[in-house]
């Protein structure tokens, strides 16, 4: 069972509902759903982060705090992304911090950072979620080379191949 939100998380789910450009309601936020709906609304409103990260730092369902920095992780430069992990409880952080390592890789992936020949030995390594989106980033064709032979699943390994061939 979740807690319900405290005195001091429901005031700054205030000022974040207020941030997003939302019309502030009556609502407690004791329900997981209308704070997801609101999180969410605040990741794309400019200038509501600070209040979000406050918000979810002080986020009582565990599971869903995680969802929304899996989700912030990817809207934030990389030097932002460790303290958002860190305000996770240890107990839900590890899906954050394997995100925020596989969103380095991708980004170093598009900067052509990461040698094809090193990459051979790192994809056995990677999660599904991170082999599909090395083929999208991926500025070297011998990684796209590697994904399309050692890609996990099919649908990795078919859409490295796809990526492969030369536009029409």
């Amino acid at each position: 069972m979740v807690a319900d939100p405290s005195p001091a998380l429901v005031e700054l789910l205030r000022q974040l509902d207020r941030a997003a450009g939302r019309t502030e309601s009556e609502a407690s936020f004791a329900d997981g759903h209308d704070r997801w709906s609101l999180y969410r609304a605040a990741m794309d409103a400019p200038g509501a982060l600070p209040p979000l990260f406050e918000a979810v730092s002080l986020e009582p369902d565990g599971p869903l705090a995680s969802g929304v920095v899996g989700e912030v992780l990817e809207r934030v430069p990389a030097g932002e992304r460790e303290p958002w992990v860190r305000i996770l409880d240890p107990s839900v952080r590890a899906f954050s911090e394997r995100r925020a390592r596989e969103l380095g890789v991708l980004e170093s992936l598009r900067q052509g950072a990461v040698p094809a020949e090193g990459i051979g030995d790192l994809v056995d390594g990677w999660s599904d979620w991170l082999q599909l989106r090395a083929v999208r980033a991926a500025a070297d064709t011998a990684v796209l080379r590697v994904v399309s032979r050692k890609g996990r699943t099919r649908k990795i390994r078919q859409a490295a191949v796809e990526a492969l061939r030369p536009p029409k």
